[in-house]
């Protein structure tokens, strides 16, 4: 199941159905699945840690890079480590922020709040701003 929900999330999908897409268009993200209606995000900030978690690991390359001693000396050197940080986060993101999503939902699964509706709580309602 934890598998399945981290790959359903990397693929842009629900966590939980798999079917649904989360995402309308860019980074809009549904209120809910449109397959299992699954409210997707409980709380607005509920996975800035993963998301945090996750622009970590592209940049875990550049880090050791740096710490084994590699200095790029040259300016197209300076561009080209720029250019191999940068372009994995913005390429990823809608991945990531997907991951980010699975693993909210697996808190939410295996860290149960008896308000959530995954647990039999009322459906939650946002307030409005």
């Amino acid at each position: 199941m934890i598998f399945q929900a981290l790959r359903n999330g990397w693929r842009k999908r629900c966590p939980r159905c798999g079917e649904g897409p989360l995402y309308i268009r860019g980074l809009k993200l549904h209120e809910r699945c449109p397959a299992c209606h699954m409210l997707l995000q409980r709380n607005h900030g509920d996975t800035w840690m993963f998301m945090i978690i996750t622009d970590r690991i592209p940049m875990l390359g550049g880090i050791a890079a740096v710490f084994f001693g590699f200095q790029p000396d040259k300016w197209w050197l300076v561009i080209g480590f720029f250019l191999a940080m940068a372009l994995p986060l913005l390429l990823t993101l809608r991945e990531r922020k997907g991951l980010a999503l699975a693993l909210d939902y697996l808190v939410r699964i295996y860290m149960p709040d008896p308000s959530d509706e995954l647990h039999g709580g009322r459906e939650y309602v946002r307030p409005r701003a």
